[in-house]
């Protein structure tokens, strides 16, 4: 029944950290804290304190220990509301467990008491004795031992077998600001209950970063610990804008470091260098690129409508594909080229410096043409066309209207689209689907697949849909092909379709 009451009290108690009388946020609640704030609310109770040492809980002290090894790595409170980074101003001292022993059995005893000893990565767990040479200090971590600083029975034994006495001390700790997790600093620094973002993507030399309304005011403090906390950082940005201009690059302000925004990153073995500020690249589609790639063959045509700097067409050029690339973006198409050569498949890709729609209406009609005049059943080679502008990618599907002369090819051989699409919609899939039957007015139930790319925000997805253009779609004259004509009894082209696999 006691524990009950308790249990109740506990989760009473976290909902009275949400107010303005506790102060603080209650997202992250250890049973110590709620149990200490408990003492305190009810310490004019009578019989409460009866209660708890009969039934063993916590004494007062061990209360108080545990709210102190809650703060035991946070940075100096003094540091709450700086915006310009005193590393400094970090600085302080934290009292730990110690354990004095000969040098000649510290080897043997750490293996030993790998779980009691300290475990805080850039902390050394053996130090010098200063009053002894003979002799080293072992750093214990404060969480694993009583709050009477005494240690357990199985470690007792331990230090008995290397004939060590098992009395702990305690040894004033410095930690510097060096010391300190990202996370650990940025809690630190703004205000108590917000939500601290240490996240980032990384591209080469920089961090980028999507920073919310209440973090602004300390943008360059964040920019700068991001930069501290990870080797090889050297510049760290923040996009100031959405995508909205024609050629999908974003605004971005450089809050710490170097301001060299031309980057080198690798993504599924292939090397990519750009300026970050005059093209679009997103680290988070690495794995969609190596989806897409998977679907080629050595032989097969790809044609990459919106390509960047060259994530879809230059792997695809490693699988010995051929390739046709366009960006209408001139710093993107001048990255594509350069990236080609750095990659050593300039000569396996044809680029384009051209609108989408005039791209498509241009060299991939004039090479569809020919790819189907010459395909046979024989003929194992197939033909994609990617099209990846999630914000208006599908509204170019109307292009493929009475695309192509003279009579449909096989079913087998027609292109396959793959193209992206963002979704608001409760049900994405359907909706991505019904807007791009939209533009093509055909149906496609039983003729697509579609895929969740990635979660781009709150209630919008980036999804990607695949079919093969229908042939009363893509010909002008939808006749239906001679390899293809029906027998009696025989099931309708529809009725055999199947959708792609993801």
């Amino acid at each position: 029944m006691v524990l009950l009451i308790l249990w109740r009290l506990y989760g009473y108690s976290a909902r009275l950290l949400k107010t303005k009388l506790f102060r603080t946020a209650a997202s992250n609640i250890s049973f110590p804290e709620v149990w200490l704030l408990l003492v305190q609310y009810f310490e004019r109770v009578p019989g409460f304190f009866w209660v708890v040492q009969r039934n063993s809980f916590f004494t007062m002290s061990e209360i108080l220990e545990n709210k102190a090894d809650i703060e035991l790595y946070s940075p100096h409170p003094e540091v709450r509301g700086m915006t310009t980074l005193d590393r400094a101003a970090f600085k302080r001292t934290i009292v730990v467990p110690i354990l004095k022993v000969k040098k000649e059995v510290i080897n043997k005893l750490l293996k030993s008491l790998k779980h009691t000893t300290l475990q805080r990565p850039g902390l050394k767990r053996v130090i010098d004795d200063p009053k002894d040479e003979d002799s080293r200090l072992v750093l214990l971590d404060p969480h694993k031992i009583s709050a009477e600083y005494s240690l357990g029975e199985s470690e007792q034994e331990i230090l008995k077998q290397f004939s060590i006495d098992p009395q702990v001390s305690k040894y004033n700790l410095e930690l510097t600001y060096d010391n300190f997790k990202t996370e650990e600093v940025l809690r630190a620094v703004l205000p108590e209950g917000q939500d601290v973002t240490s996240g980032f993507t990384r591209i080469g030399h920089i961090a980028h970063l999507n920073l919310r309304d209440h973090q602004l005011p300390y943008k360059h403090l964040i920019g700068q610990v991001i930069i501290d906390k990870n080797p090889g950082i050297t510049c760290s940005v923040n996009k100031i804008n959405i995508i909205d201009n024609t050629y999908r690059n974003f605004q971005m302000e450089v809050l710490a470091g170097e301001a060299n925004m031309i980057t080198k990153t690798r993504e599924n073995y292939i090397t990519y260098e750009f300026d970050f500020s005059k093209v679009y690249w997103n680290s988070r589609l690495s794995t969609e690129h190596g989806r897409i790639i998977e679907f080629l063959k050595p032989g097969d045509v790809l044609f990459d409508v919106f390509a960047g700097v060259g994530p879809f067409a230059i792997p695809a050029a490693k699988k010995k594909c051929s390739v046709f690339a366009n960006d209408l973006n001139p710093e993107s198409y001048k990255w594509l080229l350069h990236n080609c050569k750095l990659n050593k498949v300039d000569k396996k890709i044809k680029n384009f410096n051209m609108d989408g729609r005039d791209f498509l209406r241009g060299p991939v009609k004039e090479e569809l043409t020919k790819e189907l005049s010459l395909l046979t059943k024989e003929r194992k080679n197939t033909l994609h066309i990617v099209m990846n502008l999630p914000a208006l990618a599908i509204e170019f599907l109307d292009v493929f209207k009475h695309f192509l002369d003279g009579k449909p090819c096989s079913t087998d051989l027609l292109p396959t689209v793959h193209c992206y699409s963002f979704s608001k919609h409760d049900n994405p899939a359907k909706d991505v689907q019904e807007r791009a039957e939209a533009f093509l007015g055909t149906s496609l139930e039983g003729r697509c697949s579609t895929h969740l790319v990635r979660n781009v925000a709150p209630n919008k997805e980036m999804m990607c849909i695949s079919f093969q253009i229908p042939a009363e779609v893509l010909f002008k004259n939808p006749m239906e092909p001679a390899s293809k004509r029906l027998r009696p009894n025989e099931d309708s082209p529809e009725e055999k379709s199947t959708s792609l696999k993801d």
